[in-house]
Order: structure tokens, then sequence, then C-alpha cells
């Protein structure tokens, strides 16, 4: 009897464990599931850089990969295995990998069909056209931390070869991005004769975020600053110590003016700007993989509201949000705005109608603008841009609509035919 009743107590103490934590599990998965097929309605879930591949026959579904990424809803646990949720959300920490107790996750450097637009490095991050470098974002590596870690490393590494003599520079950096920023900082540390360009303001890609979006780093160490001790900023916080950084070291940059035409002439480059010609023997590219965006040009889109790329949907809830254009990249914007449904999004084009969406998109978007959860206005055009509306030119006449944000998707031209013209191969090329 007293066997008995042991038995039974131990019983309800291992339901009482075991029914809330299955329970937690269940709902766990539930939301992941429910984040996995948004992502996918999206256009969102395939990764667009580094990222963990899971080797489902090995993964174990513990959840300690989806513990350890700092960044929401990356990865998530589904029918007991750790899956790639929010690709796009993924910036390469390679914290999940780390955490796996099995193995089973190794980071690949390009989502899957991508690889051809990541240049061919070696471990000095060279390209096969001897010392041309490229850091950061375009080579794949997108994280903070690891393209200040790369712009470092790659100029310490060209202080240590032969340098250049008379009025010939001994590093071009080409981005002041966080890599660019870097390699100017650990330039100038090593006493080199260094010039640091950039086509726009410094800050690189960064300029680019939504305000409201939250950069993950980790601490890393900065040349002539320091540790640099970040886990979570907005952009404007980072854009202002960036500031300091640059009043603190003195570091030269020369800012909005834009690089055309690097060429190999004898032991050096000619890298060929707007304004001028200058002489190298190194060039170190620290450019962002989605090319100089093109602005409407009206009044206002210098607001901080105003951006031209879409990082993390699901920041924006119950704002007035616009969308300017007419491709898959807008239309994905404009239905992961729209996806909770809490936001009110007005998507503009100028033409008549869309013409080269993808199927799925073309579907999205119709299924969208029946639920009345996105307004489309064809043949309309921007006006102006104020903090707190737009205004918007229609067939009945100028319109001005509320709005918190505005996201541009024009167009605009991606660095891969420069650097081809430049003489850089890609993954996708066979190195003679």
């Amino acid at each position: 009897m007293e066997s008995l009743i042991t038995m039974l107590i131990a019983l309800v103490l291992i339901t009482a464990a075991v029914v809330p934590y299955l329970r937690r599990v269940r709902g766990e998965e539930k939301r992941a599931r429910k984040h996995f097929e948004d992502a996918k309605i999206a256009g969102l879930q395939p990764a667009v850089s580094m990222h963990p591949h899971i080797n489902a026959t090995e993964c174990i579904g513990c959840g300690g990969c989806v513990d350890a990424c700092p960044e929401e809803d990356v990865l998530g646990i589904i029918d007991g295995k750790a899956v790639l949720v929010h690709g796009s959300r993924c910036v390469g920490h390679g914290l999940c990998a780390d955490a796996c107790p099995v193995g089973a996750i190794v980071m690949m450097m390009a989502a899957p069909g991508r690889s051809a637009e990541l240049p061919l490095l070696n471990e000095h991050f060279e390209t096969n056209v001897r010392n041309l470098f490229i850091v950061g974002e375009l080579g794949g590596m997108g994280l903070i931390k690891n393209a200040i870690t790369q712009g470092r490393t790659v100029v310490e590494y060209i202080a240590s070869r032969p340098l250049s003599s008379g009025g010939v520079y001994d590093v071009v950096v080409v981005g002041a991005g966080p890599a660019g920023l870097a390699a100017g900082l650990s330039a100038k540390a090593s006493k080199l004769k260094y010039l640091l360009l950039e086509q726009g303001d410094a800050g690189g890609t960064i300029l680019q975020y939504p305000r409201r979006k939250i950069v993950m780093t980790s601490p890393v160490e900065l040349p002539l600053w320091g540790k640099l001790k970040l886990t979570e900023t907005s952009k404007e916080s980072l854009l202002e110590l960036w500031q300091q950084v640059l009043t603190k070291t003195q570091l030269r940059v020369n800012t909005n003016e834009k690089v055309m035409d690097i060429r190999v002439e004898g032991d050096n480059f000619v890298v060929t700007t707007l304004l001028r010609e200058y002489a190298s023997r190194h060039v170190v590219l620290a450019l962002g993989r989605r090319g100089t965006p093109r602005k409407l040009g009206v009044p206002g889109e210098e607001l901080g509201k105003v951006t031209y790329r879409l990082i993390d949907a699901e920041t924006y809830r119950d704002c007035d949000v616009l969308v300017v254009g007419g491709g898959d990249s807008a239309v994905e914007a404009a239905v992961g705005l729209a996806l909770h449904g809490t936001n009110r999004v007005t998507l503009s084009y100028r033409k008549s109608e869309f013409t080269r969406l993808k199927d799925r998109n073309a579907r999205n978007l119709q299924e969208f603008r029946r639920r009345n959860a996105i307004n489309v206005l064809l043949n309309s055009n921007v006006k102006g841009i104020t903090e707190r509306d737009v205004r918007i030119e229609t067939a009945e006449g100028i319109r001005a609509l509320p709005n918190d944000y505005v996201f541009i998707f024009a167009g605009g031209e991606m660095p891969f035919e420069f650097l081809k013209k430049t003489g850089i191969k890609f993954q996708d090329q066979v190195v003679a």
C-alpha cells in the first residue's frame, strides 16, 4: 500500500512537471510554425547572407540553438527539429552552431542559390586580383562585429607587406561603414598613407537602416578607440558613436566622393572618383551588397523616417506606412508590413499596373488588396515628405496621407558589375 502511494505521488509530481512543459513546447512550436509561414508569404524566410545550415538527421531538437540566437525568431523548433524560420534576420552570429551539442549546425556563407553573388576570397580576404581586398557585407559578413574585425585585420596584414613610396597611397579604402571605418582607423594606427572614400556620408549601410532598427553586436576592438561595448543600440545611437570616433581619432573621410573605376597600372591601382584619380599599392573594398539606392529627389527625402530597405517588418506596429515601388521588393515589403494587421499600408506605383511581379507576390498583393489590408495607388508619384504626412500626386490631384515611415524601392546600382569589370571573380567562376 505504501509503495502504491509513493508511486501515485511520483506520478502526480511528474505530471505536474511534464504537462506544463509539453504545453509550453507545443505553444512555442505553434508560434514558430506561424512565423515560418508568415515569413514564406513575405519572401523573408530564405537567408540572404551567412546563416546556419541544419542537418535534420543529426538535430536532436534540444532548442539550444534557439535560446542562443540573440536575434528574434530566426530559429525555431518544428516537428522536433530546429528550422531556419526567418532567414532574412540572420546576421551570422554563429552562436547557434556553438550551442549545438551534437554539431548539427554549420554556418554557410550564402543562401542556397546565392553563392554566385559572393566574391572569391582567400584567408586574408584578398580577391583573385592581387592587393585588392573585400571586407564586410559584400564578402558575406554583414554582422557589425565581424565587419569591424575584418577591416582591422586586413589592414594589419597589408601593413606587414612591402609598402609604397613617393606620391602613392599605401591603401585606399572604399566605403565608410563599420568595415571601412575600422580599416581606416587601422591604417592610421599603423601609420600608413591611407585614403578613405565614401560615396555618401560616413556610416555606410547603417544610414539605410530604419530609425527604429536595433543593431545587434557584441564587444569588439576598434583601433585608436578601444573596446566597442555594445549589445543593443539604435541606428541613431550607433551613428552618434561613429561621429564621436571620427572626432576623437581625427580620421579623414572623403565623403560624397563616389568611386567610378579601379584599374591596375604596373604594381599599383589607379582609383578614379567623380573628382580625381588616386594611385595606391592596395585597395580595400568595404561596400554594401545592395549598391546605391535610387532616390526620388523630392523634398523631405532626407528625413530619418525614410529608408530604402525593410529589415524587420514586425517592429512596426500601428503605423501609417508608405511603400514606393512596383517590383517584388516593394510588394514583399508592403505584404510584410501588413501581415499582422495593425499597420495602415499604402503602396504607391507610378505606372498603371504591376508587370514585373513573381506569381507568388502578385497573388499575395491581390489577396491583401481584397482584404483592404494594403491600399494601392497606381499612376501616382510622391511629391513631398514631412514628419507627419506624405503628399502624393494621383489622377484625382494631390493627396496628403498621414505617415510615420516611408520605404522606397525604386531600384539602384548594384556593385557586382563594377567588381567584375575590375577583374574580381565570383564563386560561380573558375579561377585559372
